[in-house]
């Protein structure tokens, strides 16, 4: 049971249906499955964008509907609809008992029970008015153009969701969760001649929109992109070649993220198409290395009260001092390989069946201070921010792009680079950390996770990190 009344699924859900006929329809079509659950959704989202002083794009959507699993081995039925009736309920209970057992089959325990609360409850839309929304991205777009001249274009929105989730088991029990979540985007271009750069910044949290306007926080957001704008125009092409790089703390954790984190998820590793396959309790980093997952940071972005199938989030150890300890786990992999579930089985939304997901992905602190790292460096490469990057979870193979970075010369940070990509191996990177930072942050509250088509939000971390070796590709040779 969650911490929260059923008032909001009573008026959501069950306004036109009968809850006790639709908690016998789920237990009748689960009682000869190994698992399974009846998701009900409902979600309202809304996007406001300011583009050069014009509203662009007012939107606002309201989506809702279910989606019922059944579970058998390594095989799962799904069907799901926008449709909340009985009659939808029942066609969707058809579909997914056309797969069967040969045998006989135990039905998994429920997940245990909660009573964490990570965040609140209210919906995040209605904290300010239209107008006062529309009225905090003019005052980015004006705030921006008076602090710089050679800002040329303002980019900002804000996108808000509440969502109210209500998973039926099929012993009838019940989980409920209300999410908010909110974010602020801004992106400056800047020009000084004929060169044009840009920069971003962002923050978000599972809270209300009045984040942004208490203390004129905003102005943060505008101060940080323009800064990277800025040091952009100042930027020389980049160095090619193995060299070593020290990663900044916060978002950097990102590579951490893709090139490490998706390997670690326990449906790859079960069907061993992850590179960390088969390697639970070896070294697979340096020593001093630890990875987490934390799902239960208050108002994190990737934090949950508990995940898309009732499992209570936790904090999940995967990587101890360069030891593979662990892997996230949802219900279905975790039970097919003998273990429990770490509260990672998240979904996109109830038309999409349930997978290991992470929340908030990070690296414990070290021993050294950021200084100290810099100085260690005769020269390298210090990437604070970055734009993007792809990885293959089979291999280990990753490319990333740093849209903030500067050159190390002889122990001191030196000019901005442009077009530096990070090019290298996961298992293999974490090798070659040297020094741990002890200044761990996580990032402003803006990551979007994407695997097998879904999207979940999700938060990264890391202390600074200085690694040997790595290779950088570059414009300048």
């Amino acid at each position: 049971m969650s911490p929260h009344p059923s008032s909001f699924s009573d008026q959501l859900f069950f306004k036109n249906l009968d809850k006790n006929q639709v908690t016998k329809h789920v237990q009748n079509t689960l009682k000869s499955a190994e698992d399974g659950e009846l998701f009900l959704e409902y979600r309202e989202n809304e996007v406001f964008a300011l583009d050069d002083g014009i509203l662009k794009n007012s939107s606002f959507d309201i989506s809702y509907g279910f989606g019922l699993r059944r579970v058998i081995g390594e095989v799962a039925a799904y069907a799901h609809s926008s449709d909340i009736s009985e009659q939808a309920l029942k066609r969707a209970c058809k579909t997914v008992e056309t797969i069967s057992s040969s045998g006989n089959v135990n039905l998994s325990p429920n997940p245990p029970r909660t009573n964490q609360l990570l965040y609140t409850e209210a919906n995040p839309l209605t904290d300010l008015k239209t107008q006062d929304k529309v009225t905090l991205l003019k005052n980015i777009d004006q705030y921006a153009r008076q602090k710089d001249s050679r800002v040329k274009q303002v980019m900002c929105s804000l996108l808000g969701s509440w969502q109210v989730v209500y998973i039926i088991r099929a012993d009838g029990s019940w989980y409920q969760d209300v999410r908010p979540l909110v974010r602020l985007n801004v992106t400056i271009i800047a020009a000084h001649g004929t060169r044009q750069e840009v920069g971003t910044f962002g923050s978000g949290a599972r809270v209300g929109y009045k984040i942004f306007t208490a203390n004129n926080s905003w102005k943060n957001a505008v101060d940080e992109a323009l800064r990277q704008a800025i040091v952009n125009l100042e930027s020389q092409p980049a160095p090619a070649g193995e060299m070593t790089v020290v990663l900044g703390s916060g978002w950097p954790g990102v590579l951490l993220h893709e090139a490490i984190g998706h390997g670690l998820e326990g449906d790859f590793n079960r069907k061993k198409t992850s590179a960390f396959s088969d390697l639970l309790g070896k070294p697979v980093a340096a020593p001093g290395v630890t990875v987490v997952d934390d799902g239960t940071l208050v108002d994190r972005r990737g934090s949950l009260t508990f995940d898309d199938e009732g499992t209570p989030s936790q904090r999940t150890t995967l990587i101890e001092n360069g030891i593979l300890v662990g892997y996230l786990q949802d219900r279905q992999n975790a039970r097919l390989m003998n273990t429990k579930s770490t509260g990672n089985g998240r979904r996109q939304s109830y038309a999409y069946a349930p997978m290991p997901r992470m929340t908030n992905t990070m690296m414990d602190n070290g021993k050294y201070s950021p200084d100290e790292i810099i100085k260690s460096v005769k020269k390298g490469l210090y990437a604070v921010h970055f734009s993007g990057g792809q990885v293959d979870i089979t291999s280990g193979k990753f490319v990333f792009s740093t849209s903030e970075a500067y050159m190390i010369e002889n122990g001191v940070i030196g000019s901005p680079v442009k077009g530096a990509t990070l090019i290298g191996n996961g298992p293999d990177i974490l090798t070659k950390v040297q020094m741990i930072g002890n200044d761990m942050k996580l990032d402003n509250g803006v990551g979007t996770c994407g695997k097998d088509g879904q999207s979940v939000p999700v938060g990264v971390g890391q202390p600074t990190l200085k690694i040997n070796g790595l290779t950088v590709g570059g414009t300048h040779l």
